[in-house]
């Protein structure tokens, strides 16, 4: 399953009404167990008690022998739970007598919630963990992404709740946020662009930007983002994110460095599960087109072949930023020819939904692109959207939709 979509998924179904936090876990852990795309066998919620110093457990799903209500496992029985605030997810061999007789050998631990003192130790206030058939680095990849989706829409709840007594200050965060895109329209060489940000609410998490240096007409930064979390949160990290590309840029910096200083310094300022999914285009003076670009865990632009009417994906070349500084950001490259049309877009466009809950899809935008190849930039970007926003208009979710639109015209 793509990371965009996994995580997705898993935001989606923690978003619905439940009375607490443990309710959403358990639903979650549910969903996880039973998806075919994950092969997990059975899992286990654990809830820590500071004052006893052990995991106590609350919930259990799969095929695995029950195990004894409200089990307790002692921290100092299992030292490995302590490098879940730095790795987040850890693989384990059972070592408990009573769970080696039920069934559990090989475990995977995930760290959730809150982070908890205890002792000189730092500890998640909750663990998922996992058994399954075979336990490797891919299912530690996918719980991560799962780890990061359940700790946004934790994080998110606490912030909307305290957002509420700060109605009064968004119309001046609006202002802020609008600050931070630049004109739609932008024309550089043999091309032309066009971009249009839509927040959900009155400040939203999506972000596109053109970068250009003062009397340097030889190359241009196109980025489009989003921002995990929702409302101000979001919008504050949309700020951020585009305000440090914006002054990297600057130092003629290599995409590929200039990504991972961007990357470090969110690691360093948010919360390790507020994350930035970023697609970042630069532009050249190359008469053969050439186009570089990395791709931050974002949505694969659409690169329309105007010779062949056949379209190209620009698929991930690296993580989102945020939650893994040390991540490595390759640099890939695209020529465009006459009448080429690459095509960026945020998840709140592909994943629009109608009355009945289907969502928009990538068919659709790439149908439209074609329908509407032969028109401008400009033309491009807003006649997608409108549909989108038809399509939308009683749909069961809504998100952030930015669209930008690069067109090589001679």
């Amino acid at each position: 399953m793509q990371l965009r979509k996994l995580y997705r998924t898993i935001e989606s179904i923690a978003n619905k009404k439940f009375e607490g936090d443990e309710d959403l876990l358990q639903h979650v852990l549910h969903e996880i167990v039973q998806n075919e795309e994950i092969n997990i066998k059975g899992g286990r919620v654990w809830k820590f008690d500071s004052r006893k110093g052990n995991y106590e457990l609350l919930h259990q799903v799969g095929e695995m022998e029950p195990i004894r209500s409200h089990y307790r496992i002692k921290v100092k029985d299992y030292p490995i739970f302590l490098e879940l605030p730095k790795l987040r997810t850890v693989l384990g061999s059972e070592k408990d007598t009573y769970l080696r007789k039920h069934g559990i050998l090989k475990y995977s631990a995930t760290g959730i919630g809150d982070k908890l003192q205890w002792r000189g130790h730092t500890l998640y206030r909750y663990v998922l963990a996992f058994n399954a058939d075979h336990l490797d680095e891919t299912l530690t990849s996918t719980l991560n992404i799962i780890s990061a989706a359940l700790n946004s829409v934790l994080r998110s709840r606490r912030i909307e709740r305290k957002a509420q007594v700060l109605e009064r200050d968004l119309d001046k965060a609006r202002e802020i946020q609008k600050s931070i895109l630049p004109q739609h329209e932008m024309r550089f060489h043999s091309y032309e662009l066009y971009g249009i940000s839509l927040p959900d609410r009155i400040v939203g998490g999506d972000f596109f930007d053109y970068l250009q240096v003062a009397n340097d007409q030889e190359r241009l930064g196109i980025v489009i983002g989003d921002a995990a979390s929702k409302g101000l949160s979001a919008a504050a990290q949309a700020l951020y994110t585009s305000g440090a590309l914006r002054m990297g840029f600057e130092y003629q910096t290599k995409i590929s460095v200039l990504l991972a200083r961007v990357n470090k310094l969110l690691n360093k300022t948010f919360s390790e599960e507020q994350f930035v999914s970023l697609f970042y285009a630069e532009l050249t003076d190359d008469k053969n087109g050439l186009v570089l670009y990395s791709n931050c865990g974002h949505n694969s632009p659409i690169l329309l072949r105007a010779d062949a009417n056949d379209v190209e994906l620009l698929e991930p070349t690296g993580q989102f930023l945020g939650p893994f500084p040390e991540e490595i950001f390759k640099v890939e490259n695209v020529l465009m020819k006459k009448g080429d049309i690459l095509l960026l877009y945020t998840d709140g466009v592909s994943e629009a939904t109608n009355e009945r809950g289907e969502f928009y899809g990538e068919d659709r935008i790439i149908n439209g692109l074609i329908d509407y190849g032969k028109e401008g930039a400009k033309e491009i970007t807003q006649l997608i959207l409108e549909d989108v926003q038809r399509f939308n208009s009683t749909g069961t979710q809504s998100d952030d939709k930015t669209i930008v639109t690069i067109k090589r015209v001679n």
